[in-house]
């Protein structure tokens, strides 16, 4: 028997617990979690101590069946989380990102992978501002988004997917003096089982150019924006619920996304950017046959049918229903989404009006600064993702590492 890859899941929600059980496994793997949240680890090495972690997961065709397993270990020591490691995945939402690239990155081993599960815009210029010089012999990968609907039936003891994606885009970026023993793709495939199939993008800048941040972020705003504060009587429709103001702002920031896209391609002759296309397309390409009606943005968006019954996110009061402004829709897609952006496009060279009044009002919002006017100059970027929340000051920075 060929000997086991050990890797580190590090976090201890939802999608930690899916994906240490699932990997656990797997007769070639050995997994340790690492999860900094309060006592997490503590309850959940307790929990498993003698008996194993039951996974729940709900196939393709509807079928469920059990897997039994657990991690040999589980603890918020870095340094013993990180013994002998060689793949690291980030199963926490982007705030706390930053958290772990610290507590990892002295412990990092040369020809590591990171892997953010998902990674969300800014994931790669985050961790390698912060694990430095280590960054150059490591390979950084980032999914768009989790590769199965999942939540904790039972902390540290039963777990539930509830349903698998299709497919998964993914992108890698190598550092100069990276030699990974193992192919990226493949190994992560063979992590997370037949599906998701993992597609490999072209280049991480792209990715960062696509992700939520360019929807969710336009449609609060376009909804919210001249709120006149009393409570609605019930949640209104999310994506469709979609009127001519938010389809007009989405498709204004896909139009600066495209811009800025086109822009990095004439400072970059080395670099393809046509993975970035108009939101309108992508719906088209993503959803060819739940969409009804494809005349418009507009109604491509109010007739998907994936979308069925999707509502903003709400606070119920004693009044009725008044919006979550602290949702992940404006807390996550805000500093490390839409600041990603704009910042991607200020190196480009490209104005930003559409994206500027959308980050004026959530950041008011948020109680934080990251723009002042047009320029990402706010007493707050240092607590968003940007290039610039790095000191980067040109495209060529991004690409060169």
């Amino acid at each position: 028997m060929s000997e086991k890859r050990r890797i580190l899941v590090c976090g201890g929600g939802n999608g930690a617990h899916c994906l240490s059980a699932l990997a656990a496994s797997k007769d070639n793997l050995d997994v340790h979690v690492l999860t900094l949240y309060q006592d997490e680890a503590e309850r959940w090495a307790k929990h498993v101590e003698n008996e194993n972690m039951k996974l729940t997961i709900t196939k393709q065709d509807g079928t469920q069946y059990d897997i039994f397993s657990k991690p040999s270990l589980i603890t918020k020591d870095a340094a013993k989380a990180m013994s002998g490691v060689e793949i690291v995945f980030l199963v926490v939402p982007a705030f706390a990102h930053a958290q772990y690239f610290t507590a990892i990155a002295p412990h990092l081993q040369p020809n590591t992978l990171i892997v953010g599960l998902p990674g969300q815009a800014g994931f790669e210029l985050q961790c390698r501002h912060i694990i430095g010089d280590k960054a150059s012999s490591c390979t950084i990968a980032a999914t768009e988004s989790l590769p199965f609907a999942c939540r904790i039936v039972e902390f540290g003891r039963h777990a539930r997917i509830l349903g698998l994606k299709d497919s998964l885009g993914m992108s890698a970026l190598k550092g100069k003096a990276c030699q990974l023993s193992f192919p990226v793709v493949e190994t992560i495939q063979g992590i997370l089982g037949e599906y998701p199939k993992l597609e490999l993008l072209k280049n991480y800048i792209a990715i960062n150019l696509m992700a939520d941040a360019n929807v969710h972020p336009p449609m609060m705003y376009g909804r919210w924006g001249n709120w006149d504060g009393k409570p609605l009587k019930e949640e209104p429709l999310f994506y469709q619920g979609v009127d001519d103001r938010q389809a007009d702002l989405l498709s204004k920031v896909s139009e600066e996304l495209l811009a800025a896209a086109k822009a990095i391609e004439q400072k970059r002759k080395d670099v393809d950017m046509s993975e970035v296309i108009h939101l309108f397309d992508w719906y088209k390409i993503h959803y060819p046959d739940q969409i009804t009606d494809k005349s418009s943005l507009k109604m491509a968006m109010r007739t998907n049918k994936a979308y069925d019954g999707l509502v903003h996110p709400m606070v119920k009061t004693n009044e009725g229903y008044v919006p979550n402004f602290n949702y992940r829709y404006t807390s996550e897609d805000v500093p490390f989404g839409m600041v990603v952006m704009k910042g991607i496009a200020d190196l480009a060279g490209v104005p930003t009006p559409a994206m500027d009044e959308i980050l004026a009002w959530g950041q008011q919002k948020l109680g934080k600064e990251y723009i002042v006017g047009s320029k990402l100059i706010g007493k707050d970027i240092g607590l968003a993702r940007a290039p610039q929340s790095f000191g980067m000051t040109s495209v060529d920075e991004l690409f060169d590492i």
